[in-house]
């Protein structure tokens, strides 16, 4: 299972669903260190800011914060849940478990996980330029692009709530 929630809940919802691994996508003056209920191994911490266009004095997503969430989500052993967590839970976060779902699902059309991403958060708002990134990183064509664009902008929120994805979907 994979869990996606702002950074205001992740110490509960550790407490509450006992990942194993857990994914960071904070700036780098907001970055937390690793909960103790997570081994130091199993934390990705991706400092970067929530933006999709390099802006001075901000930390623009790049091809390596990419290849490094690929690199982890491909090596999770499943056997735990999974736990994916940004500032608000809107946008990085979504950006990583919509990718998540596409590493873990290649078979499945991107606009059906785009979907149900959609279900699972109506405030998702995947990050445009993490799964850009992506998008090339797997050889989508466009196709993770051309999804999120689908989905379009979530309902506005203050923060998102906490969701959960299937691992493994089946499109039928």
């Amino acid at each position: 299972m994979i869990f996606v929630c702002p950074l205001s809940t992740v110490e509960t919802v550790i407490a509450a669903q006992r990942p194993s691994h857990l994914i960071s996508l904070l700036d780098q003056a907001t970055m937390i260190t690793t909960p103790q209920a997570i081994a130091s191994d199993n934390h990705l911490k991706l400092a970067m800011n929530d933006i999709s266009a390099p802006a001075a004095g901000y930390a623009t997503p790049g091809r390596l914060h990419v290849e490094q969430l690929l690199d982890f989500v491909s090596r999770w052993p499943q056997t735990s849940p999974l736990l994916i967590h940004c500032w608000a839970g809107i946008s990085r976060s979504t950006a990583a478990a919509f990718i998540t779902l596409c590493v873990n699902n290649p078979d499945i059309d991107e606009m059906f996980l785009a979907r149900v991403l959609r279900q699972a958060s109506p405030s998702a708002t995947p990050n445009k330029l993490i799964v850009h990134l992506a998008d090339g990183l797997l050889s989508r064509d466009g196709r993770m692009v051309r999804a999120v664009e689908f989905i379009g902008r979530g309902a506005s929120a203050w923060q998102g709530d906490l969701f959960s994805l299937p691992v493994k979907l089946d499109q039928d």
